[in-house]
């Protein structure tokens, strides 16, 4: 499991950070004070106030393949 900061504050980077990780079989949750919720679910998302980062909880074990969505979603990680 690894958490990073993601940073998604318009409706193109939303839709294609979740066409992104929706490739993938793990788990993706987002965490914006005590709401967690489904990061492929566009709806959810545009729950969470965008303006700000937003903590992105990836579940996966496999280290080649945390790397692999790591670099995926590099366009999406905060600085």
């Amino acid at each position: 499991m690894k958490k990073t900061e993601i940073l998604i504050d318009s409706i193109d980077k939303v839709k294609a950070f979740v066409n992104e990780i929706s490739k993938f079989d793990c788990d993706f949750d987002l965490i914006s004070g005590r709401y967690v919720i489904d990061a492929k679910s566009i709806m959810g998302i545009f729950s969470l106030d965008i303006s700000k980062p937003i903590v992105l909880d990836i579940h996966e074990e496999n280290e080649a393949e945390l790397d692999n969505i790591m670099q995926k979603i590099g366009p999406y990680l905060a600085k």
